[in-house]
């Protein structure tokens, strides 16, 4: 019998966290769905940890070599029958009605293709961090995702099969000949911000996102600064794809997307700690585009207040205020979602 739903997780050296995804995806109140983990050729014991599980669901498919998320998507939405394609991050966790409220959404909505949720944090050990992700959730233009990414994480979003299949390419993969593709196999970061920037551009599915925190993404230690290095550039062979079939969007859109993509890695920088990185880019953002002030004063301001305060209090005092700070902000954001907002 056909499933309503693939569910396509990658596993890639997760045994700390993959028992958790794949029991908050089993705990789903609808229960239709097969869940197809794609082995990515960790060297950990992950795939020993899925391979304890006896569900008749699960499927576990290996690669021949390591190919990265956007080939393990890839690998998943082939295999796939379902209706409809969710994604799910191995070290994230789904709550457990989030399958039946995307169905409901895309039953609400017939001409939806790409249906996201909003996001709690948790950290690495799995604890509420009390704060969300609070994206905008409806009228997403193209231009807007470019720019601010509202699916937000690889654990929030649900696509139609239809959706999908309007972006499809084919292409020479690690060996395999003219294999047909969704996400872009030569970026092992970002990958997921282009694949939906091309729904947005190439199809006329709409995108919308649903109110509730029904993805828990967790914020894992650790890290270098030097990788959000990587992920600008990564972003930039983005834009690269992006100009030679859209190129007046890119002419249009490049400036103000720079900054918000600038902003976000300070963000980032922030959160390991790098003061003088994140004061760095979040200058380099203001300079590609100054009116990201006046677009969101009030988020690049406490970005460069925090960049400031790392490089000038001890790092105790910091963390306290970021604590309280974090208390407040999560206080209203829940506030908002019980309200109801969508912006």
């Amino acid at each position: 019998m056909t499933p309503l739903f693939s569910v396509i997780m990658p596993i890639y050296n997760v045994e700390a966290f993959v028992a958790e995804a794949i029991d908050s995806v089993l705990a789903q109140t609808l229960g239709d769905f097969e869940l197809l983990i794609i082995d990515d050729l960790g060297n950990d014991g992950s795939r020993r940890i899925c391979e304890q599980y006896d569900d008749s669901r699960i499927r576990i498919v290996t690669h021949p070599v390591n190919r990265g998320l956007a080939g393990a998507r890839n690998t998943g939405i082939r295999e796939a029958r379902g209706r409809f394609m969710a994604f799910i991050d191995s070290d994230d966790i789904w709550m457990p009605e989030k399958l039946a409220r995307h169905l409901a959404h895309f039953e609400h909505g017939p001409d939806v293709g790409l249906s996201f949720s909003r996001s709690a944090f948790i950290d690495a050990g799995g604890h509420p961090m009390n704060y969300y992700q609070m994206p905008q959730l409806t009228n997403i233009t193209a231009g807007y995702l470019f720019c601010r990414n509202p699916v937000g994480n690889g654990s929030a979003p649900v696509l139609r099969r239809e959706a999908l299949e309007g972006i499809a390419y084919r292409a020479d993969i690690s060996g395999e000949k003219n294999a047909v593709c969704y996400f872009d196999e030569r970026l092992r970061r970002s990958e997921d911000i282009e694949c939906w920037v091309r729904v947005a551009l190439q199809t006329t599915w709409r995108i919308e996102g649903i109110n509730q925190p029904l993805t828990l993404y967790r914020l894992n230690a650790g890290g270098l600064s030097s990788s959000l290095d990587q992920q600008y550039a990564s972003w930039q062979s983005i834009v690269e794809h992006t100009r030679h079939y859209a190129p007046e969007f890119i002419k249009e859109w490049y400036p103000r997307a720079q900054a918000y993509q600038l902003r976000y890695l300070a963000r980032q920088a922030i959160r390991l700690r790098d003061g003088s990185f994140a004061l760095r880019y979040i200058t380099r953002a203001t300079r590609s585009w100054p009116g990201i002030w006046l677009d969101e004063p009030g988020r690049t301001l406490a970005t460069t207040g925090a960049a400031l305060l790392l490089g000038t209090i001890p790092k105790r005092i910091y963390l306290f205020l970021e604590k309280i700070a974090q208390g407040v902000i999560g206080h209203f954001q829940r506030k908002r979602i019980n309200a109801g907002e969508t912006r």
